[in-house]
């Protein structure tokens, strides 16, 4: 069960729906992890956190911080960033880790929250999500650090093929 919610008390009714129906759960948006993210980890309940550059449009986001994917990471909580696809381009997902990294959480893992725990947590992981012998491959080779604002596609290889070079 795929649950939209920015509050901490919706998820946790989500939680406990899903556990009286034997359903798995992860929390979609969670603009409040940070209140719940010690329990949530207990629940071993995925988060996918943002959009989180569009500002606190409404009343649900009003608590909207770098610092949650912090307080995910520090409470052991799978967790994956996202930009809403309509509401932010996804062309933003490197510069929303890198934010996170500068609230605190390690640049790897800021990186894998972007890459393959996403896929982990869709349950895509053995075919997306990171460079390995027998896994799809779009690859795109970028002339500095993956989380650099200035960052410049230099190629990329569609299904073995070279769809862009700069």
């Amino acid at each position: 069960m795929k649950v939209h919610s920015h509050r901490a008390d919706d998820i946790a009714i989500a939680i406990r729906v899903a556990e009286e129906f034997g359903v798995k759960v992860t929390w979609e948006h969670a603009t409040e992890g940070h209140r719940k993210a010690k329990w949530i980890a207990e629940k071993g309940v995925p988060a996918i956190w943002g959009p989180s550059l569009m500002g606190k449009v409404k009343w649900e986001m009003r608590e909207l911080s770098f610092d949650t994917p912090k307080a995910l990471f520090e409470a052991c909580v799978k967790f994956a960033i996202q930009t809403d696809a309509l509401g932010q381009s996804i062309s933003f997902l490197p510069i929303c880790a890198a934010l996170t990294v500068k609230q605190g959480v390690p640049k790897d893992d800021a990186i894998k929250a972007i890459t393959i725990t996403p896929a982990e947590i869709l349950g895509v992981d053995d075919r997306v999500g990171s460079l390995e012998v027998g896994k799809d491959a779009d690859i795109r080779i970028l002339d500095c650090d993956p989380l650099d604002i200035m960052i410049k596609t230099e190629t990329v290889i569609i299904d073995g093929k070279v769809e862009y070079e700069a």
